[in-house]
C-alpha cells in the first residue's frame, strides 16, 4: 500500500468542516443539475469502455493514496451523496443512535435530482399490494411524523418543509381511463386510503381550469401531500447541524471522492475526497443516485466482487411560471399516461451486443402543481440520453403545449410572452429497469451499504429508506420487507 502522510484528529467541533451551503442562497440559487461525480455508467466488468475518461471528470481510484499530506477524520459512518436520500440517512442516523456521522458530495445540496423534482408525496398513482407499496406507505407514516413532530415544536411544516395537504387527482380522458381509474380507487379504497372518483362535472367544481371532457373522471385521493424539496432539504441539514458541536456531525461539499482505503477483510476504512481522508469506523452509505454506477464500479475494481447496479440516468424537465395568476390549482394533477411513463423500460439498440446502448426514447406526461410560492410547475418529460442535462426546448415546448390540453386558459398565452417569468429545472432521475431502488448490503464488502435508484420516488420513499438503512447499520429489526431491495435481487 502507497504510504499516507496524514494529519489524523477525531471528528471536527466546528459546526462544518468542508464547504457550507448557505440556506438561503440555496433557496434562491437557479438550479443547475451538474455533478463533478458524474461519469460512465458501468459496473458490470465485462462492460467497460474503451474510452473510460469520456464522460468523467473525476478518476476514483482504490487504494492508490498520493503520499500528499491529507486532513483526516474519523467518522463511525460516512455517508456519500447529499440529495435527499443521504441526508435523510444521516438524520435517522442522528436521532436513532450515538453515531457519529460525515456527508460528502460532489457539489451541494440540491445540485442532482431532488432539486429538480415537484416535491410531491403522492400515493393515487402507486398500486396496492405491489412491492414497494409497504416502504411507501411507511415513508408517508415518517413524512406525516416529520410535519407533526415540527408543529410541535411550535413552527409551521408549511413554512419549513412547504408542506401541504393538497390531495391528488389522476386524471382521464376517455371511457377507457374512467374504467381503469374506477378499479384504481376501489383498490386504494382496500388497502385503506381515503379515495374517490370524481366525474367531470365533479371537477368543474373543485378545479375549474381543468377541462377533460364529459367522458372524464379522476381518482381523488385528498390526504396526498405536497412539499418543497429545496425547504426540506435545508431544514434537515439545520436539523442535521445540530450534532456536529458535540463531534458527531460533519459535511464535506464541493468535495468529489477521489479514492477509496480498503482492507484486505472486505471492508472499506475509509473515503478520501479532494481534500480529506475520511475513516468510517461502522459503515459507509452510498446514496449518489444515477452516478451510483460508476461510484461503486471504481469500489470494486480489482476485487473478487461480481456486482451489477444497473442504475441509469433518466433526464427529466420541469417547466415553472412563476408568480402565475391566471388560475389557481387547488390540489396536484397528473394524468393517467404518466403511470405507464413512469414503467417504461430502456430498450436495447442490440440485444446481442452486450453493450448496454439504448436507444434515446423521450415521453412526455401532464403533471401541474402549484407550490407555495404561487408559482405554476408543469410536467413532466422523461429521456435516456445519457448524462446530459442541457435544456431541450423541444420537450419545453412539448410540456407546454400538453398542458394546454388540460388547462384551455393556456391557449391564451405563449411561452415567449413568459419567457422573464419561467424557469426549467432539470435532473437526471435514478432509473432503474426493475422500477425498485436497490437499497441494502453490498456484497463482498461487509462495511459499505447501497441506497440508490429511486428514480422520481426519491421524496416520497426517503424517510422510509433512510429508516431502512439505519436498521441495517445498527441490526435493528427492520420495519418493513427489505428483501425487494436486495442488490443480489437486481439483474
Amino acid at each position: 500500500m502507497a504510504s499516507l502522510s496524514l494529519s489524523i484528529s477525531p471528528n471536527p467541533h466546528c459546526l462544518i468542516n468542508g464547504t457550507v451551503f448557505s440556506h438561503r442562497r440555496h433557496l434562491l440559487r437557479p438550479f443547475v443539475a451538474i455533478s463533478s461525480l458524474s461519469g460512465r455508467h458501468l459496473l458490470a466488468k465485462s462492460s467497460l469502455s474503451a474510452s473510460p475518461e469520456k464522460n468523467r471528470k473525476h478518476k476514483v481510484a482504490a487504494v492508490r493514496m498520493s503520499s500528499m499530506s491529507l486532513a483526516s477524520s474519523s467518522y463511525d459512518v460516512v455517508v456519500v451523496g447529499a440529495g435527499i436520500i443521504g441526508l435523510s440517512i444521516a438524520r435517522q442516523l442522528l436521532i436513532g443512535s450515538e453515531l457519529s456521522v460525515a456527508v460528502v458530495d460532489a457539489a451541494v445540496p440540491c445540485s442532482g435530482a431532488t432539486g429538480a423534482g415537484q416535491g410531491y408525496i403522492w400515493m393515487v398513482h402507486k398500486v396496492p399490494g405491489s412491492e414497494k407499496w409497504e416502504l411507501a406507505m411507511r415513508s408517508r407514516e415518517l413524512w406525516e411524523k416529520f410535519a407533526e413532530d415540527i408543529k410541535h415544536q411550535g413552527m409551521d411544516p408549511q413554512e419549513v418543509l412547504g408542506w401541504r395537504k393538497t390531495g391528488s387527482l389522476l386524471v382521464g380522458k376517455t371511457s377507457q381511463d374512467m374504467a381503469a381509474l374506477k378499479g384504481k380507487v376501489d383498490r386504494l379504497s382496500k388497502a385503506g386510503l381515503k379515495a374517490e372518483l370524481l366525474s367531470s362535472i365533479d371537477l368543474l367544481e373543485v378545479e375549474p381550469a381543468l377541462v377533460i371532457g364529459e367522458e372524464g373522471c379522476a381518482a381523488f385521493l385528498p390526504d396526498d401531500y405536497q412539499l418543497d424539496a429545496r425547504r426540506s432539504v435545508a431544514y434537515i441539514e439545520k436539523e442535521n447541524r445540530k450534532y456536529a458541536p458535540e463531534g458527531r456531525y460533519g459535511e464535506y461539499y464541493n468535495q468529489p471522492v477521489t479514492g477509496w482505503l480498503r482492507s484486505g477483510a472486505g471492508k472499506v476504512e475509509a473515503v478520501q475526497t479532494s481534500k480529506n481522508l475520511l475513516y468510517s469506523k461502522k459503515a459507509i452509505v452510498i446514496a449518489t443516485g444515477c452516478w451510483t454506477g460508476s461510484l461503486m464500479q471504481d469500489l470494486i475494481r480489482d476485487l473478487d466482487i461480481e456486482l451489477y447496479v444497473p442504475v441509469k440516468p433518466r433526464k427529466g424537465h420541469l417547466l415553472v411560471i412563476e408568480n402565475f395568476n391566471s388560475f389557481k390549482l387547488n390540489h396536484g394533477l397528473m394524468e393517467v399516461g404518466y403511470i405507464s411513463h413512469q414503467d417504461a423500460t430502456l430498450q436495447p439498440n442490440n440485444l446481442d451486443s452486450g453493450v448496454g446502448q439504448y436507444s434515446e426514447t423521450s415521453s412526455i406526461s401532464m403533471t401541474a402543481t402549484m407550490d407555495s410560492l404561487g408559482n405554476l410547475v408543469l410536467g413532466s418529460s422523461r429521456q435516456f440520453v445519457g448524462f446530459s442535462t442541457e435544456i431541450d426546448e423541444h420537450i419545453i415546448n412539448q410540456i407546454w403545449e400538453r398542458a394546454r390540453e388540460f388547462f384551455p386558459s393556456l391557449r391564451e398565452l405563449s411561452l415567449t410572452d413568459l419567457e422573464k417569468s419561467r424557469e426549467v429545472r432539470v435532473g437526471l432521475r435514478p432509473f432503474m429497469p426493475d422500477g425498485k431502488p436497490m437499497i441494502g448490503p453490498v456484497p463482498g464488502l461487509s462495511n459499505v451499504f447501497l441506497a440508490a435508484g429511486h428514480e422520481g420516488e426519491g421524496l416520497t420513499l426517503a424517510l422510509g429508506t433512510a429508516e431502512m438503512v439505519a436498521d441495517m447499520v445498527l441490526c435493528n429489526p427492520s420495519k418493513v420487507d427489505k428483501a425487494p431491495y436486495a442488490l443480489q435481487g437486481h439483474c
